[in-house]
């Protein structure tokens, strides 16, 4: 890894196809794991290009390569913090919280005072990675149709 630069997407941004590769190679440890499968698997690259419209998205660049992303999109009060992605052979190296540190600071220039995710019951250590980073679990869910909890929310107070 060299150095690594976050840059917001705009308008400028066309580089949809790469994007969802990365996404998809992040979330792929995923399937069959999880019931039911990701939404990150209903993406396309024109979807993508219509999330970054609506939401608030960043990169991390490893020279010119995509090594992360995450979107983000307010809500009452606070900022929701979704398809958080690191490339597998990217991971370990900082770039999810330098990621998640572009998040809060968006959130706090919106006035906005907490972070909120939601991540599968199954993957044990997304939770334990998010509470290293100040989470807190505050609810379990449940995709429609079932009957037991599929997802927690977590939490995330801003000081």
């Amino acid at each position: 890894m060299s150095d690594i630069t976050l840059q917001r997407l705009d308008g400028s941004f066309h580089r949809w196809s790469e994007l969802l590769d990365l996404i998809l190679a992040s979330f792929a440890y995923m399937n069959g794991r999880i019931d039911p499968p990701s939404s990150a698997l209903a993406l396309t690259a024109q979807s993508l290009q219509e999330k970054a419209r609506s939401e608030i998205g960043y990169i991390a660049l490893d020279d010119n390569n995509i090594v992360g992303c995450v979107f983000c999109r307010t809500e009452p009060n606070t900022l929701y913090i979704g398809k958080l992605a690191v490339l597998p052979r990217a991971q370990g190296n900082g770039i999810g919280r330098r990621l998640l540190t572009s998040a809060e600071a968006e959130a706090r220039r919106l006035s906005l005072f907490t972070l909120r995710l939601e991540t599968r019951i199954e993957l044990t250590e997304n939770h334990a990675m998010f509470a290293g980073w100040g989470f807190r679990k505050t609810a379990e869910n449940r995709h429609a149709g079932f009957d037991r909890t599929t997802s927690i929310e977590m939490r995330k107070v801003l000081t």
